[in-house]
């Protein structure tokens, strides 16, 4: 691994080895605009006071957020967006890219982000780019995560579980780690078992649990607290944090289960006092 590499991951996992990312890029994957989106720099702002370390944003956005950041929040650049996210199955291998490596350089990022469908006549186009842009994230030093979800991010995870399956899910994984990932984030597959099952398929290539669709809250530290558990360094969290009421709240509580490893039901006790404190609702 390059010095390159090395200095950023130190940015992206932090010191406890931790890494909480917050993905702010929807407004170029939703098949709908999502509105809380509209004031994106107070987006960054909530997100980093409650706790993130990384930002998953487009190239468009991280210009009018820079002030947003703090010095010791990273930045990754989502590189590559689902063309059709709406479309369920049709969506499969329907990935094009939309940044270079070079421009994540450019714009300060500390790592690129690769979201991976699997399946279809597309599927040998979808392993090629895999395999091309980690050999340049390799050269340039450049951190590579690729997201190793269900083709279609905007259904529900249960939903999408039973039509895919964890076959589809583990294959992923593995082969993102297998072409060079150094971060592999992944679905939640439905039970502690089975997500343990998908850490061990990347033989030690770090794993990070995404959000997926809107759940409540306990259900979401849930999942995290069990995430870590069975071995996952971290989350990447978008429609959860940037949706709810309380985005700062929130990402509060997800550092709390994740870097200080406190049992969700105290996460979830202390998000209700400070949401009944703020007056807002979960």
């Amino acid at each position: 691994m390059s010095v390159g590499k090395k200095m950023r991951l130190k940015r992206v996992i932090d010191p406890s080895g931790v890494s909480i990312i917050c993905a702010l890029d929807h407004g170029m994957t939703s098949p709908t605009f999502l509105r809380p989106l509209e004031d994106i720099a107070s987006r960054v702002a909530e997100t980093v006071s409650g706790g993130a370390n990384v930002i998953m944003m487009s190239k468009g956005m991280i210009e009018r957020c820079e002030p947003a950041f703090s010095h010791e929040t990273s930045l990754a650049l989502l590189l590559s967006a689902s063309a059709n996210p709406g479309a369920g199955a049709e969506a499969r291998g329907g990935v094009i890219q939309i940044a270079s490596v070079e421009e994540a350089l450019k714009l300060g990022a500390d790592a690129v982000v690769l979201f991976v469908a699997l399946g279809g006549d597309s599927e040998p186009k979808m392993i090629d780019i895999l395999g091309r842009l980690g050999g340049e994230c390799e050269q340039l030093g450049m951190p590579f995560i690729a997201e190793a979800e269900f083709p279609n991010t905007y259904a529900r995870v249960d939903s999408l579980s039973d039509a895919y399956g964890f076959d589809y899910l583990s294959r992923n994984v593995r082969l993102c780690a297998e072409l060079g990932a150094d971060i592999v984030k992944t679905n939640w597959p439905g039970d502690e078992e089975s997500f343990a099952r998908l850490v061990e398929a990347t033989s030690g290539t770090p794993v990070v649990l995404a959000g997926g669709s809107r759940v409540d809250d306990a259900e979401l530290l849930w999942r995290m607290e069990v995430a870590v558990q069975a071995g996952a360094i971290g989350c990447s969290v978008g429609r959860n944090i940037f949706m709810h009421d309380d985005p700062r709240a929130l990402t509060t509580a997800l550092a709390r289960v994740i870097r200080e490893r406190w049992p969700a039901s105290k996460a979830m006790d202390e998000l209700r006092e400070t949401l009944q404190t703020n007056g807002r609702g979960s």
